[in-house]
């Protein structure tokens, strides 16, 4: 396909930072729209086509500037964690939904090209039926992050009905990696390698059943890329590593990773965790001809090296 311009909203975050990185790889202007400046976030490429717009998901004037004269949206702007949500379930409706609504009208005003919105996978769907879980499992979200991201899906297909607006949704699983924000608790993966390499103890929720469906960010940045370039019918896609994992299993698998065992403590279960989660993903090696690239073990590996570059200290040996 030919070299469009993007917007990346939230492209100096966690999974958008590896967008921006794959799209320039690619040959695509991207136009950068965060709420950090381009000094505090030092990790995007220098080179390549790449333009700034610093401005906030919440006002409709920067988000018309975000988008003016773009060809194609990445949505990957989220105010709230599972857990944040739930404590405060009306700021979550009110920055997640309302934003993309101001978004879809200044998209919409845009010309209407392509939109591609990073759904979860790990939440829309609930408590599972039976896993994995394909496309069309029902869903019963038992988290407000959940209800709201799925309340995006429906508000997208609404303006490709009424207005004609092309979009993708990928529902993705957990993915970790390098640049994954550890102080706000997101991600269990990334939390645990961090801890574990500073020689402090882990924690796990409950007896570290809970199963869930990771995979390493970059193969997330490449999904969303496959999905820019998708002319199929299919509007929703599982995108996830497709084996589930428990606690317990990722504690095991970093402690081969580091060479050393770590201390592992247990906290209460929470209520918001369904007990397993892993996706079907066949749907995405056929329409996508996508599929996970990166082993566990070696995303584990990439990730470490990446707390090493941010200057993480490792625990004396």
């Amino acid at each position: 396909m030919a070299a469009m311009k993007c917007v990346v909203l939230g492209g100096a975050g966690f999974i958008g930072s590896h967008l921006v990185e794959r799209l320039l790889q690619a040959g695509h202007a991207v136009r950068v729209f965060d709420l950090q400046d381009r000094g505090a976030a030092g990790h995007l490429p220098a080179g390549g086509d790449i333009e700034w717009v610093r401005g906030s998901f919440l006002d409709p004037r920067d988000l018309r500037a975000a988008v003016e004269g773009c060809d194609a949206a990445f949505h990957l702007a989220w105010t709230t964690l599972p857990k944040s949500s739930i404590e405060d379930p009306r700021a979550d409706v009110e920055s997640n939904v309302l934003g993309t609504l101001r978004l879809l009208e200044a998209w919409r005003r845009n010309g209407a090209g392509k939109i591609v919105f990073v759904s979860s996978g790990g939440t829309v769907y609930g408590v599972p039926r039976s896993v994995p879980i394909t496309e069309e499992h029902p869903t019963h979200p038992i988290t407000s992050y959940g209800i709201t991201k799925l309340a995006v899906e429906k508000y997208l297909e609404l303006y490709r009905v009424l207005h004609g607006m092309d979009y993708c949704v990928l529902r993705v699983a957990n993915p970790f990696g390098e640049r994954q924000r550890v102080a706000s608790g997101q991600g269990a993966v990334t939390a645990f390698l961090h801890r574990a390499h500073r020689g402090e103890p882990i924690e796990i929720w409950g007896d570290g059943r809970v199963v869930r469906d990771y995979l390493y960010v970059g193969d997330v940045a490449d999904a969303l890329a496959r999905a820019l370039d998708y002319r199929g019918e299919r509007r929703i896609i599982n995108i996830g590593g497709g084996v589930g994992r428990d606690l317990n299993e990722i504690a095991d698998a970093i402690e081969r990773v580091i060479g050393r065992a770590i201390e592992r403590r247990h906290a209460p279960g929470r209520k918001f965790d369904v007990p397993a989660n892993v996706l079907d993903i066949r749907l995405a090696r056929a329409e996508l001809g996508w599929q996970p690239a990166t082993p566990f073990e070696e995303g584990l590996k990439r990730t470490l090296r990446g707390l090493d570059r941010a200057g993480v200290r490792p625990a004396s040996r």
